[in-house]
């Protein structure tokens, strides 16, 4: 039998004992965090940030820009987020998760569109995106933010999945790339030979009236597709694209990139070439991915992690 002294010091042993248990419950064996679902730990010396003072130039233009700074010392691999024409899907919730995965995002307006000084074409995006890649590379500016310059990756929707593509065949330094509901622009260039098909794709780009893209019309975009056709030609680069890791998502019910036109031509081509580093992933979605954002972070967030080396928070 325990006196009453005994009873108080068993008690204070055992509550004790009980806040030990509850302040380690959970931290050796707890759930692995998943940035798709869930906010990081606090890294109250090196917070995430955005960073909105951001800006890039291109050919003397200024692009209009954020970046997304992950938490933790780094320096961290870096992503370039490209939107599509014009750029209404801007996928920065797909900005968020790469943050909360300890990937740096850059995501920035072409020149022409969104406020973005210069002019608009198809070449600009691709020149645009050299450029804003170079800068990011910079050492001061890497630097600055924390970017590891070694590890970029090209993320891009629709035209800003070929501009992705385009740019990742021709510069070594981009370790990876994904093209989401990507646009071959080689084939409407291949329609554009013919006067009616031609017609509806320059009514299909017209935006002359519009804010999103400045002074520009479907009838000229049409007559850069001409000019640039079989270089625009996805496919073309495969060999190119094979040599570094590659994620292509399309969606099954995207009547804009259609996927068997878009998605399925590349992705057969790609896959052919030996060594090729493919992942190719038909989601049930729409060109937006508008029921499927879960999804395709999931997608985007595995392929990072799995084939680009992201590093660890």
């Amino acid at each position: 039998m325990f006196d009453a002294c005994d009873r108080r010091i068993a008690l204070r042993a055992w509550l004790a004992s009980a806040a030990f248990c509850l302040a380690c419950a959970g931290t050796p064996h707890a759930a692995p965090f998943d940035p798709v679902t869930a906010d990081p730990p606090e890294d109250a010396a090196w917070p995430a940030r955005l960073a909105e003072g951001v800006a890039f130039e291109s050919r003397g233009a200024r692009l209009n820009a954020v970046l997304y700074e992950s938490s933790g010392p780094g320096p961290h691999p870096t992503a370039l987020v490209l939107h599509g024409f014009p750029g209404n899907e801007r996928n920065l919730d797909l900005a968020h998760a790469l943050r909360r995965a300890g990937w740096n995002t850059v995501f920035f307006h072409y020149r022409g569109s969104w406020g973005s000084g210069g002019s608009f074409s198809f070449e600009h995006v691709l020149e645009d995106v050299v450029a804003v890649l170079a800068t990011v590379r910079d050492p001061a500016f890497a630097e600055a933010h924390r970017i590891d310059p070694s590890r970029i990756a090209l993320i891009g929707h629709s035209m800003g999945g070929f501009a992705a593509l385009m740019v990742a065949s021709e510069q070594p330094e981009v370790a990876c790339v994904a093209s989401l509901a990507g646009a071959n622009l080689g084939l409407l260039a291949a329609g554009a030979d013919d006067p009616a098909q031609a017609a509806r794709i320059a009514e299909g780009l017209e935006l002359s009236g519009s804010g999103p893209i400045r002074d520009l019309s479907g009838e000229q975009l049409v007559a850069e597709l001409r000019r640039r056709g079989p270089e625009f030609d996805l496919v073309k680069r495969a060999p190119a694209l094979a040599e570094k890791p590659v994620l292509l998502v399309a969606g099954s019910r995207d009547a804009v990139a259609r996927p068997e036109l878009h998605h399925a031509p590349l992705a057969a081509a790609i896959a052919s070439r030996p060594g090729a580093r493919l992942r190719a992933v038909v989601l049930d979605a729409d060109h937006a991915f508008s029921g499927s954002r879960i999804a395709l972070a999931r997608n985007v967030i595995d392929f990072l992690a799995q084939e680009c080396a992201a590093t660890s928070r």
